[in-house]
């Protein structure tokens, strides 16, 4: 059977396009090679994000749209892809490791009987087979998988991994709208209220350029007021490892690491993190990383761009005042 093309699912929130599923249109078009990169988007109101899908470099767009779609559903969504599969037979289908992401890639792998490769930290092809890069082990060590024989090859991609490229909105591709009815029995569950999170939970750290992120170093909530008044300045949000959530001292919407979120901005700066390995597997993808630390052998300062061995509570103030200094 000749499976071609590269579908990459494009998730939707509120009518955008999430960043991650605009990251990885640019790894489908890594795997496609000659092929098309074709990006698959499901919901009710679609334009904004067929346009942003367009605009990082889709080939093709497939819609699927109607009531049924509107809230997301795994059950719902797992069928209708499955459906989409089926008439298109992709050769691969990328999804961004997000939490609809690693419940619905899975899923609808085993309706498929095909692999599926989670978490992955990067992918490489070979004679039209992708091999998978994944951490294991709490991100000790890094494995390949390959499903040489399987299609699609199906996995999922963490955020921040791939960097999206400049938008072009100039550009206009093939969108192909497909109407796929879910029969009543299908979708098991209903969505009964939407509660919107608190607002100090509500950071956005996969879209943001430049974290300022605390750790246990820090001693104590209070001192959380540092880190916010530097990324304030810097246009960025805050962020925190895991021991810092645990302590109580910040909502877990702000938590880095394989238990947190992962993310990519351009400058990640570490106070008080002694660089723990499931801390360090959520942030290593930033283009310049500066560590703060007293201890001098925080593992941390291995992977960092810039070192400052020193007391945070008297250098971020320091780097603050500094930058207004510059700015005024």
């Amino acid at each position: 059977m000749d499976y071609k093309n590269v579908f990459v699912y494009v998730e939707v929130s509120g009518g955008k396009a999430k960043n991650v599923g605009l990251e990885i249109i640019g790894a489908g078009k890594k795997v496609a090679g000659g092929d098309k990169t074709v990006a698959v988007l499901i919901g009710n109101d679609l334009d904004d994000a067929c346009a942003s899908a367009a605009s990082f470099g889709a080939d093709q767009i497939i819609t699927i749209k109607g009531e049924a779609y509107a809230e997301y559903s795994l059950e719902g969504y797992t069928y209708a892809l499955k459906e989409l599969v089926e008439k298109y037979k992709p050769a691969a289908f990328l999804f961004g490791a997000t939490s609809n992401g690693r419940e619905l890639a899975p899923r609808l792998a085993a309706r498929l009987k095909t692999g599926c490769a989670a978490d992955c930290t990067g992918l490489d092809v070979e004679n039209g087979v992708i091999k998978w890069t994944r951490p294991v082990y709490s991100g000790r060590y890094l494995s390949v998988v390959e499903t040489p024989e399987a299609r699609p090859q199906i996995g999922t991609i963490r955020p921040g991994i791939f960097k999206r490229g400049e938008p072009d909105t100039g550009r206009t591709v093939e969108i192909i709208n497909e109407d796929i009815a879910v029969a009543s029995d299908v979708i098991r569950t209903a969505l009964i209220e939407k509660v919107a999170e608190a607002a100090e939970g509500a950071v956005k750290l996969e879209d943001a350029e430049i974290i300022v992120s605390g750790g246990r170093g820090l001693g104590s909530e209070e001192n959380f007021s540092l880190l916010k008044e530097l990324a304030d300045l810097l246009g960025g949000v805050v962020g925190a490892s895991r021991a810092a959530v645990d302590a109580g001292w910040i909502h877990h919407g702000h938590q880095v690491g394989q238990t947190g979120k992962t993310v990519g901005p351009k400058l990640y700066i570490a106070c008080g993190i002694s660089g723990a390995i499931q801390h360090l597997a959520g942030m290593t993808g930033s283009d310049v990383i500066i560590a703060i630390n007293r201890d001098g052998d925080a593992p941390i300062f291995e992977i960092a761009d810039y070192a400052v061995v020193g007391d945070l509570k008297a250098v971020v103030p320091a780097l603050t005042e500094a930058i207004k200094k510059l700015r005024a």
